[in-house]
Formats: C-alpha cells, structure tokens, sequence
C-alpha cells in the first residue's frame, strides 16, 4: 500500500492530488510511442477515472487531496474500486499491445513499469513471474490480471509481489 501510494504521489508532497495522475499518464503515454491516439485517450481516461473514484470515496475533509490515512482506508474496501482498476488494467495492457495481436514484449512492458515508477529488477521479476513465452512475451489477459490482483491487497502469493523489494 505504501509502494501505491508513493508511486502516485508523483510530485512527493505526501498526498494524492489530480495533477500526480495527469503527470503518471503523461510519463506513461509518452513511452508507448507505438501505440496509437485511441489506446493512449484510454489511458489518460483510466488515469483520471482511477483518480477521480479515490477523491470522490476516500477525501475525508473534502481539501480536493488523499492523504495516505484517507488512503489507507481503501484497503478495507478496495472493491470500491474496481472499476477504475479495471479501466487502468485494460488500458495499460493495451498500450502494452500495440499491434494488437494479445501479446505484450518485455521491451514495452519494462518501459511502461519504469514509467509508472517501479524499479527495474522488480519489473523484470515480474515479468518472468508472468511465464513469459520462448520469444518473452506475455499475454494480455495475463497482465490485466496480474495489475487488479497487486491492487488488491488481501490477495497473497501475487505475481505482484515481485514489485515489492523482499517479497516473492
């Protein structure tokens, strides 16, 4: 939880505000060079669809930012979100998909976890956690799972927890 919230709270004042998703879309966007207008709108959507479900549900004193208390309380109900996790899932796979073919290459998958914040050697253990095919890449199914399973927090024993430096 504390991992999320710092990697969306991307210009680290410590709380969440409308304009640290707009910058996380933005460095997103700009990696999936290869991808086309309509998948990158999605994900600029499911950015500020994510954002606007956590201010709507969790801004506590109504100051228009979550601080992490008002964010921690998400853990209690995180099905809360599942639509907006649902969105940003299916979005971001996309991107990972330009061509469309339901496959997703380690190259745009590490540039679009790099993009999002996560560290390099999380990334890579992730993928491979994935099972990634003989020319290394994973499907996209697999992926959309994997993204609403890490946000889920009672779920143990996740591809996800590869993100999180000491847990495999």
């Amino acid at each position: 939880m504390k991992l999320i919230f710092a990697l969306f709270d991307v210009d680290g004042t410590g709380y969440l505000e409308a304009g640290d998703f707009e910058r996380m879309a933005a460095r997103v966007v700009a990696v999936a060079a290869d991808s086309d207008d309509a998948a990158k709108a999605a994900m600029l959507a499911a950015f500020r669809h994510y954002w606007t479900a956590l201010v709507t549900d969790l801004d506590a004193d109504h100051d228009g930012r979550v601080s992490f208390e008002e964010y921690a309380a998400c853990v209690l109900s995180p099905e809360r979100f599942d639509a907006a996790i649902t969105d940003f899932a299916e979005a971001l796979a996309a991107l990972g998909d330009p061509d469309g073919d339901g496959l997703i290459e380690r190259g745009v998958f590490v540039a679009l976890m790099t993009a999002i914040g996560f560290e390099r050697a999380n990334i890579d253990a992730l993928f491979e956690a994935f099972g990634p095919s003989e020319d290394d890449r994973i499907t996209v199914p697999v992926w959309i799972t994997g993204i609403k399973d890490y946000y889920h927090p009672d779920k143990t024993g996740i591809a996800g927890d590869r993100l999180v430096d000491g847990l495999v």
